[in-house]
């Protein structure tokens, strides 16, 4: 029966892989096209390698696993995607739904998540949920990413000032108070290393380089660190915050350079270890967080489709790319890599480097897997300040600052309260939370608005026809505006200074009634006076045809419908006569 009901609704032709990858072979791809997408491919690296492992840190795993991330995941999701330009890899959006995984179930829990998280980004891919995402209002949009940014920031205080902090609280506001409580602990050369490093990564700019900003950045970061550990002033590093077991059972420090190898995530020891003991019970505690990191990954993921679109006037197919999220997520953890989705700020510099195909992602992810393989000792020296600086900005870029006081400029009172619900829900609780009440205020707070637009205004009523009233209705029929406006009809048809035995309604401008409508109306209909008739006319096709599938209710058998108000006004004038 499930495979009849696949078939009968081509859930799987909905779906079409490395639709991206044909896209860009289809209209033409030379040596010119190929030579763009290395460079743009070589710039994009440089900038994801160190934010691979900064947001791989910031999740509570090893640095390695940042990269591994963007290795697989860079190749992967770009061959089968549905968009050319996305550039996928570890994202900050992750960081506040992986860190509480990370604590409670350790890597193998995440891994795990992230596999659990890939299936259900098929399964969106499937039954073809793509484009739901353009259902989700701007305000919800921006009052989640920026509680994101928010909270990712708050992580970064501990690595950037060097705090003594154990361990981080769950909640926000525990983690404000440890923060605050340690900052007697503070380390000022980790202060001052990060300060450099973030002083030099925001006014980077200015000198108007095709470099991205990044490894200037954390090369400073590296040499004042060098500097300070040489005057024996302590500046943690990766190499001295990371450890790894090397195949002779040794202890190796910083990132192992070696490929990514097989690993099966269920399978993996704690750091006592330890193995999880697997059951449904687990399961059932990692769903919340696999979920959040499936919504969050296909909202990611499509919304930086839709960005690079309007910059290259090209079309995505958000189905295939759900997909590729999809697929990506379920390989990556078997090769130690954690959650990932399409991150825009990459994205968007693969863009303006000169990006023509999925390949420019491929040859990102090559770049970061060489720096694995030839430069890992020399990763192992960079600063966790360093590491921090770089969330701070991805922080402040995802709170959207700019365009949260364009939105509260321009927009009105219901999209502020919208905005203000998620950034606090987000912070205070998580993402999932957060998105929910949103949609589900913005959806009510619109329906208000749609339901105060309907209307009914009088109209002039010929001379001859003094015992009749017309009322011309504006706006939909639905449940949340017909029951009022039929009340304030009955008000007005009741109590007023003559005898009234004609109503008739216009209803040229009602362009939608629905069942809540039918029963507001046959309410109206109930509370007439005995000696009372109601005319409706101009009809369009959608209530017309609501009014005749409920025909069988005989309230509405008792009303008199025609063409238009000439036509209304001569049955009443024949009714009369005949009277």
């Amino acid at each position: 029966m499930l495979k009849k009901w696949f078939l009968t609704n081509n859930v799987f032709l909905a779906v079409k892989p490395f639709s991206a990858l044909k896209d860009s072979f289809r209209v033409g791809y030379s040596t010119q096209h190929l030579v763009k997408d290395i460079i743009a491919g070589l710039t994009v690296g440089i900038i994801a390698i160190p934010l691979s492992m900064a947001l791989a840190i910031a999740s509570g795993v090893p640095p390695q696993h940042g990269l591994y991330t963007a290795i697989v995941a860079g190749i992967v999701i770009a061959l089968t995607g549905g968009s050319r330009f996305n550039i996928s890899g570890p994202t900050a959006a992750f960081v506040v739904i992986l860190y509480p995984v990370t604590q409670q179930f350790g890597l193998s829990g995440l891994l795990m998540a992230t596999l659990l998280s890939g299936v259900l980004l098929v399964l969106m891919a499937l039954f073809r949920l793509g484009r739901l995402i353009e259902y989700i209002p701007l305000p919800v949009t921006l009052g989640f990413t920026s509680g994101i940014g928010i909270v990712i920031a708050t992580l970064q205080v501990k690595d950037f000032l060097g705090l003594n902090i154990p361990e981080m609280p769950a909640h926000y506001l525990g983690k404000i108070h440890t923060i605050l409580t340690a900052l007697p602990t503070i380390n000022w050369a980790d202060t001052i290393v990060g300060i450099a490093t973030l002083l030099l990564l925001t006014q980077w700019h200015r000198l108007r380089l095709s470099i991205p900003g990044h490894l200037p950045a954390v090369i400073l970061g590296t040499l004042l660190a060098l500097i300070f550990n040489h005057f024996n002033i302590d500046v943690a590093t990766i190499g001295s915050s990371f450890t790894y077991t090397l195949s002779d059972g040794s202890t190796g420090f910083g990132i192992p350079n070696e490929l990514p190898t097989f690993m099966l995530p269920w399978n993996i020891p704690n750091t006592e270890g330890q193995l999880i003991q697997w059951n449904f019970q687990v399961l059932q505690d990692l769903l919340p967080a696999a979920f959040s990191m499936a919504v969050l990954g296909a909202i990611e993921s499509l919304l930086c489709a839709v960005v690079l679109d309007n910059m290259t006037n090209t079309k995505h197919h958000s189905n295939n790319e759900l997909l590729a999220q999809g697929l990506g997520n379920i390989v990556s953890p078997f090769l130690g890599g954690i959650t990932a989705t399409a991150a825009i700020a990459r994205s968007a510099a693969n863009v303006k480097s000169g990006a023509v195909s999925p390949l420019s992602s491929v040859i990102h992810a090559l770049l970061v897997l060489f720096a694995l393989l030839f430069f890992a000792k020399a990763l192992s020296y960079l600063p966790l300040s360093s590491m921090a600086a770089l969330l701070l900005v991805v922080a402040w870029n995802m709170a959207n600052v700019s365009q949260i006081i364009q939105l509260i400029r321009r927009s009105g009172k219901n999209e502020i309260a919208v905005l203000l619900t998620c950034l606090i829900l987000t912070v205070l609780f998580d993402m999932v939370i957060a998105i929910t009440v949103g949609v589900l205020l913005a959806s009510l707070l619109f329906i208000r608005t749609i339901a105060e637009m309907t209307k009914s205004i009088e109209l002039a009523h010929p001379e001859d026809l003094n015992d009749t009233l017309v009322y011309r209705i504006s706006g939909p029929l639905f449940f949340a505006a017909a029951d009022n406006l039929f009340a304030d009809l009955h008000e007005k048809t009741v109590h007023t200074d003559r005898e009234i035995k004609h109503i008739v309604l216009q209803c040229d401008a009602v362009t939608v009634l629905d069942t809540g409508g039918i029963y507001a109306l046959t309410r109206f209909v109930q509370h007439m006076l005995p000696n009372q008739q109601l005319y409706m006319c101009n009809m369009q096709f959608q209530p017309l045809r609501t009014i005749v599938k409920a025909n069988s209710l005989k309230e509405i058998q008792l009303i008199n419908f025609g063409t238009d108000l000439d036509d209304v006004f001569e049955k009443i004038r024949t009714l009369e006569k005949s009277n």
